[in-house]
């Protein structure tokens, strides 16, 4: 992330994102240390003494987008109830390489022993939201809402979704137990590519489904939206439609339904689409292309370290 990008992240408004839920935050942890540490941390239990206690900070090296403050927190005092955890960056908040992020007390077998799995966990989360922060920034000035898919790591959904908002990104359905999303696949298996098919068969669809559920159907094709807007979805996504496709749907649509772009979104295309007057454009790589931001831990000497 350069530092113009960061200057734009910046000047966007932001608000506190929907807290990220300790349930599922716990169930991540418990998943983690059992896989890191099923029986302690034998270097740690070998090498340090039980009551020494030490300080360390996690610092950035790279410039980024924060997100994870919660993982920090229920990370460090996992192993130790006692440990003070203060944050020193806000969610959604930028920084730059070299800036301190949040400082850890604690017992020192404990604290390297939660080491891995906590940097692990937030550089990803910052990851995503410095990624997040980008596509918002580009779309500054439109009405477009940036949102995630379920292209999410198993298991991790909960915290990588949680990151796109700490981004200024919404989310999308949670899973496919939330809403009707009717993909080209659904559709060839109902209508067999035919049209004029599409109304009645997604209108019959509706009339079983509750009335707060959400039903949204893709198509491919102009010639599609008619048809499923007649049978009265809330939402129509425009898949891998080119930019002077995505206009002429957004004007027949004419506020019908939300109208979502998908498809062939990245940092050079995403600007464009947003300007075709979309509602709404979903982005995969939010979540399964990202790379982790390089964070570290590093205990700092003379302040709390050694024996109690």
């Amino acid at each position: 992330m350069t530092s113009d990008v960061l200057a734009q992240t910046q000047a966007l408004a932001r608000v506190a994102p929907i807290p990220l839920a300790p349930a599922a935050l716990r169930r991540v942890l418990d998943a983690a240390y059992a896989e890191d540490a099923p029986s302690g941390d034998l270097t740690s239990l070998l090498l340090i003494p039980a009551e020494a206690e030490a300080t360390a900070e996690l610092r950035a090296r790279v410039p980024g987008v924060f997100s994870g403050g919660p993982v920090i927190e229920a990370g460090f005092r996992f192993h130790d109830e006692d440990a003070r955890v203060d944050l020193l960056a806000a969610e959604g908040e930028p920084f730059d390489a070299g800036a301190v992020l949040a400082r850890v007390r604690g017992r020192a077998q404990a604290l390297l022993t939660a080491e891995r799995v906590v940097l692990n966990l937030v550089q990803r989360m910052s990851a995503i939201a410095a990624l997040t922060a980008r596509y918002v920034a580009l779309t500054e000035g439109t009405k477009a809402r940036i949102v995630d898919t379920r292209k999410t790591t198993p298991g991790l959904r909960e915290l990588e979704r949680y990151a796109v908002r700490c981004g200024g990104g919404r989310n999308h359905r949670f899973s496919l137990s939330d809403a009707v999303m009717a993909k080209d696949n659904h559709l060839a298996v109902l209508a067999g590519g035919d049209p004029a098919r599409l109304t009645d068969v997604l209108r019959a669809a509706r009339a079983r489904l509750g009335h707060t559920a959400h039903f949204e159907v893709e198509v491919d094709r102009l010639d599609q939206i008619e048809p499923v807007l007649a049978a009265g979805v809330d939402t129509i996504m425009l898949d891998n439609f080119s930019l002077e496709d995505l206009q002429a749907g957004v004007a027949l649509v004419a506020g019908r339904a939300i109208v979502e772009a998908s498809g062939g979104v990245n940092l050079g295309t995403v600007a464009a689409i947003a300007a075709t007057g979309v509602d709404v454009i979903s982005v995969g790589a939010l979540t399964h292309s990202v790379v982790n931001l390089d964070l570290g831990l590093d205990v700092v000497i003379g302040q709390g370290t050694g024996a109690a």
